[in-house]
């Protein structure tokens, strides 16, 4: 139990899982609609503790119950700053997703819910997992419903699509897979917290590094891994894309911050001047793709595989500012991307189509659709003012502290990103109309309902980003002092050779395992 009265974060993953159960009780579509949309509320109102947590850098709202003991599993739950923003943007994209589907989705319309439901509770789980397996079930356990959202409700080419999708992501969950079983053989437990206080061997850390890593860049996805993205993005219904955006491909960079750093510390900095490349190129290849888009859904793909670019070169600088930038882009993406989703939505069952010739001109007919269209482009571009802005800023100064160059070459992603999206916001404004969009209706009240939160969030985190930064600075200053401290144990620096580094072990060891330093001896070595 918490200090809110009741398990903040339980509640948060059963509502929605106990509600995708009653659904099957639900004959009328309608009433499903509207069920689903009272939970997506009450979702909302059992998140508001979350705003009570405290900037400590700790663990908070904490849930510890013995799950299977024979194996020493847990259900294990907390939040921290690392977490935190990330579970309430899920909470509130819930009733969101379901008011920008509400026309949108035509067919089987109880089983659409009951995958936003089950999406729902698997990406709370990611977020506050502390228990390995935990975190590995509640990975898993998202794949499904998001395969399905795809492969039923998705476009013309929504097979393809959707198995592309679930093989690359299967593929990087394997690997996950890999390392869990190997922190549980040599740190004899799954509980992450009881790991992240043991050090590692450096060859240890290596290869366990690159097997999370991997399943983290197929996630994020980070270029060249990043294929599957586009073909999903396009061929996904609304509500689809934007929990897609906003929330799945946060779990990759999310996994780098509360896996990779604080477990394989030495091979974190090893690994992070090739981390920092991949993530300029993700950056400029994003960019220059997205460029040349005639699809709007597909355009707005891809400048994803360049945010979440930024994202990952903030993580792995390894500075405060750095980290901080990648975090608060971790929620600008969402809120700015969940956004455009929504937006492009909306315009498709009007115009059904998603190719830029056949949107332009709208400046005319939809003038408050094109004042939505405009903010959340302007936030895309990292336009002053905008949330976006603030992250861009402080993941480029963060670079900056680490090496000029490599922030020299990121800048021009971000003038890119201006390019490609002041390109679009013209033609969708102000191109040649055709005659057919005389006919089409504004803005109804269900879309200024579910656009304005996220236009409000555009502004407040534009303007007021310090709440934020507050909450987020004292996990970050964790992470960053565990990863310096442990090297500094393991007699790790950045300059070394790899042969050299192949050789470091944990200073002290005893044999049950109670120290926190832990390593395995001649060929039980990993």
């Amino acid at each position: 139990m918490t200090d809110a009265g009741y398990p903040v974060i339980s509640s948060l993953i059963f509502l929605p899982l106990a509600a995708s159960v009653a659904l099957f009780f639900i004959r009328q579509d309608g009433f499903v609609r509207g069920f689903t949309l009272v939970v997506g509320i009450l979702e909302c109102l059992l998140a508001l503790p979350l705003f009570g947590y405290v900037p400590n850098g700790g663990y908070q709202f904490e849930e510890t119950v013995a799950w299977i003991p024979a194996w020493d599993i847990t259900y294990h739950l907390a939040v921290d700053g690392l977490s935190l923003f990330m579970i309430m943007l899920t909470a509130v994209l819930l009733p969101l997703c379901v008011l920008c589907s509400w026309t949108y989705i035509g067919k089987r319309i109880k089983e659409f819910h009951f995958c936003l439901l089950l999406m729902t509770a698997a990406c709370v789980g990611v977020f506050s997992a502390l228990d390995f397996v935990l975190f590995y079930v509640f990975w898993e356990a998202m794949l499904v419903p998001m395969y399905l959202l795809i492969a039923v409700w998705g476009g013309p080419e929504r097979k393809y699509a959707s198995i592309k999708f679930f093989l690359y992501t299967l593929a990087g969950s394997t690997l996950l897979l890999a390392a869990i079983v190997a922190f549980r053989t040599v740190g004899g437990t799954f509980d992450i917290t009881v790991l992240t206080s043991k050090t590692f061997s450096f060859e240890f850390q290596f290869w366990t590094f690159l097997a999370m890593a991997l399943a983290f860049a197929v996630k994020v996805p980070m270029f060249p891994l990043h294929t599957w993205l586009p073909a999903a993005h396009v061929q996904a219904p609304s509500a689809g894309s934007v929990i897609l955006a906003a929330v799945l491909l946060k779990m990759g960079t999310y996994g780098f911050l509360r896996l990779c750093l604080p477990l394989a510390p030495a091979a974190s900095v090893y690994f992070a001047p090739m981390m920092i490349a991949v993530s300029i190129a993700s950056i400029l290849y994003g960019g220059l793709i997205a460029l040349g888009q005639k699809d709007i859904k597909k355009l707005v793909a891809y400048s994803s595989v360049a945010h979440m670019g930024f994202v990952t070169l903030g993580i792995f600088v390894l500075t405060q500012r750095g980290v901080e930038g990648a975090i608060l882009q971790m929620l600008n993406h969402g809120i700015t991307t969940g956004a455009l989703f929504m937006l492009i939505g909306l315009i498709y069952e009007r115009s059904h189509s998603r190719e830029i010739t056949d949107n332009q001109g709208l400046g005319k007919y939809m003038p408050a659709f094109m004042f939505f269209w405009g903010l959340f482009s302007l936030s895309s571009l990292a336009f002053p003012g905008t949330n976006s802005f603030v992250g861009e800023v402080l993941v480029l100064a963060g670079t900056f502290e680490v090496n000029t160059w490599a922030g020299f070459l990121a800048i021009p992603g971000a003038m890119l990103a201006a390019a490609y999206m002041l390109r679009l916001m013209q033609k969708v404004a102000w191109g040649d109309p055709s005659s057919y969009k005389k006919k089409w209706g504004d803005l109804n009240g269900r879309e200024w309902i579910y656009l304005m939160p996220m236009a409000f969030l555009v502004f407040y985190i534009g303007f007021a980003p310090g709440p934020a930064l507050r909450m987020i600075s004292p996990s970050i200053t964790t992470v960053l002092t565990t990863i310096e401290q442990k090297n500094q144990t393991l007699g790790f620096h950045k300059d070394m050779p790899l042969a050299e580094c192949m050789q470091l072990e944990p200073a002290a060891r005893v044999a049950d395992g109670a120290d926190s330093s832990v390593s395995l001896p001649g060929k039980e070595r990993l």
